[in-house]
């Protein structure tokens, strides 16, 4: 239970950052949702995000249309708890 938990975690967190992705950055930068795994956390509680959250949402933003238009992460990205943290970090995705 515990695993299936901390998976939806991760997807709800790498929909969320797909959902704030304004545009790429020129930086080179590896897509791997699961690097996405500190935001985690506040997406599934109330707490705020953390700013290692925050920074490695800044991060991927490259990736984030690339992570929506996978049909699996999708679904999480429209969750409140992902918008809150994707706010919270001030990044913004449209794709």
């Amino acid at each position: 239970m515990a695993k299936k938990i901390a998976s939806l975690a991760l997807l709800v967190v790498i929909v969320m950052v797909v959902l704030l992705v304004e545009t790429p950055t020129t930086k080179a930068v590896t897509c791997s949702p699961v690097q996405l795994s500190p935001c985690a956390p506040a997406i599934i509680s109330s707490q705020p995000p953390s700013s290692v959250c925050c920074s490695k949402l800044k991060e991927q933003k490259p990736c984030l249309c690339t992570y929506y238009r996978n049909p699996t992460l999708r679904q999480y990205i429209n969750s409140p708890g992902a918008k809150r943290v994707a706010s919270t970090c001030k990044v913004s995705v449209k794709c």
